[in-house]
C-alpha cells in the first residue's frame, strides 16, 4: 500500500468533516467526488448550490453527499460575522467589515473550522497562499508552543531506495522566505514532528547546504550551521545533522564518505532547506523530473488544520490533501 492510500485508510477510521472554499473549480469537485466515493472524509463546499451542482453535472461528478454552504445565504453568515468582529475589533475591524469578510468563502470557511463546524479547511487551487493563510492566522491563530508556522511538502518519489522507500518530508517549501537560523531550527522540529505523525516512522532530520561538514565557508553555510546547533541544544531528541549536502544526507554510500561520524548522514527522510528559493526549487524538480507527487504545501504551527494547495495542483492532488488533513484533524 502507498503512502497516500495508507493516509486514506487511517482517514477512514475516524471520519473528519472537511471544507473546501474553492467549489468554483472543477479540480475541487472531482476531488470531492474522489474522497466521498471512497469514504475518507465528509465534505463542506462553499459558494453558490446552482453553479456548483451544474458544474458537478456537466462534469459526470457525484458530489451529492456533500453539503454545500452559501455564505450570502447561510443563517449562519450572522453569527460568523460577529465572531470574526469580536476577533479582530482589537486590531480595528469593524462589524460592518466582519460582515463583508464573512461573504468571501476562505473566511467563511476558516469561521466554520473555528466555531467545529468543520475539523480542517483545504484551499490554494485559486488562491494564493497568503489568501489562504492571512484568515487561518487571524481566525484560528497558532497552536500552543508555536514560535513560527511554516510549510512543508510530503514528497512520494516512485522507485526510490532512499528516505524512507521513497517518501520524504520537505521544509520549508512554501512560507518562510529566508529563515534565520532560529527560525531553520524551528522548522526542523516541525517537519521533524510532521514527518513521523503523518509517515508514522522516526525522522531523521538533514539541514540542507551547498557544504558538508565545512567544506566551503561563507554566510550561507553559516546560517546552516547555526541553526544545526540550535535544533541539537533545544531539542536534542531529533536525529537531526548538518550542515549535509543533497547527496551526503540521502545517500548511504556518500553519506559515508562525506560524514563518516553522522550517525544518520545517507540515511535522511526530512529535508529543511535554506531558504525558500531553493525548498521550492528542489521540490518542483524532485515532482518533475523524478516523477513524485508532492502534497503540500501543508502547514505547521496553526491551531486547527488548515492546508494550502499549489494552483498547478490536480485533483487528485486536492484529494490526497484531503485525506492528509483528516489525518491531521484525528
Amino acid at each position: 500500500m502507498n503512502f497516500i492510500e495508507e493516509i486514506k485508510q487511517r482517514a477512514r477510521k475516524n471520519i473528519k468533516t472537511i471544507v473546501l472554499p474553492e467549489a468554483s473549480d472543477v479540480r475541487t469537485l472531482k476531488a470531492t467526488d474522489i474522497a466521498l466515493r471512497e469514504n475518507y472524509a465528509k465534505i463542506i463546499l462553499v459558494g453558490e448550490e446552482s453553479s456548483i451542482e451544474k458544474m458537478a453535472k456537466e462534469n459526470n461528478l457525484d458530489i451529492s453527499k456533500a453539503e454545500i454552504v452559501n455564505p450570502k445565504t447561510s443563517e449562519k453568515s450572522e453569527n460568523y460575522a460577529q465572531k470574526l468582529f469580536e476577533l479582530r475589533q482589537a486590531k480595528g475591524m469593524t462589524l460592518e467589515q466582519a460582515k463583508e469578510l464573512i461573504q468571501n468563502e476562505v473566511y467563511f470557511g476558516m469561521m466554520m473550522v473555528k466555531e467545529g463546524d468543520a475539523d480542517g479547511l483545504v484551499s490554494g487551487a485559486i488562491h494564493s497562499t497568503s489568501d489562504t493563510l492571512r484568515p487561518a492566522l487571524q481566525i484560528l491563530k497558532t497552536a500552543p508552543g508555536t514560535k513560527l508556522v511554516s510549510a512543508f511538502f510530503v514528497m512520494v518519489v516512485p522507485n526510490c531506495e532512499y528516505g524512507e522507500n521513497g517518501v520524504f518530508v520537505f521544509g520549508d517549501c512554501g512560507l518562510n522566505q529566508n529563515p534565520t537560523a532560529e527560525e531553520l531550527s524551528e522548522i526542523a522540529k516541525a517537519s521533524s514532528d510532521s514527518f513521523e505523525k503523518l509517515i508514522g516512522k522516526p525522522s531523521k532530520v538533514a539541514m540542507l547546504s551547498y557544504s558538508t561538514y565545512g567544506s566551503a565557508k561563507s554566510e550561507l553555510t553559516e546560517k546552516v550551521i547555526e541553526a544545526t546547533k540550535l535544533v541539537k541544544e533545544k531539542y536534542p531528541e531529533l536525529d537531526v545533522d548538518g550542515e549535509l549536502q543533497l547527496d551526503a544526507a540521502i545517500v548511504p554510500a556518500i553519506g559515508k564518505s562525506k560524514a563518516p561520524d553522522s550517525k544518520i548522514a545517507g540515511n535522511c527522510n526530512t529535508l529543511i532547506f535554506p531558504d525558500l528559493n531553493s525548498g521550492n526549487i528542489g521540490y518542483k524538480l524532485t515532482q518533475r523530473l523524478g516523477k513524485a507527487e508532492a502534497y503540500g504545501p501543508l502547514c505547521q504551527g496553526i491551531a486547527k488544520p488548515v492546508n494550502d494547495l499549489s494552483r498547478g495542483c490536480s485533483a487528485e492532488d486536492i484529494a490526497g490533501v484531503i485525506a492528509i488533513t483528516a489525518v491531521q484533524a484525528d
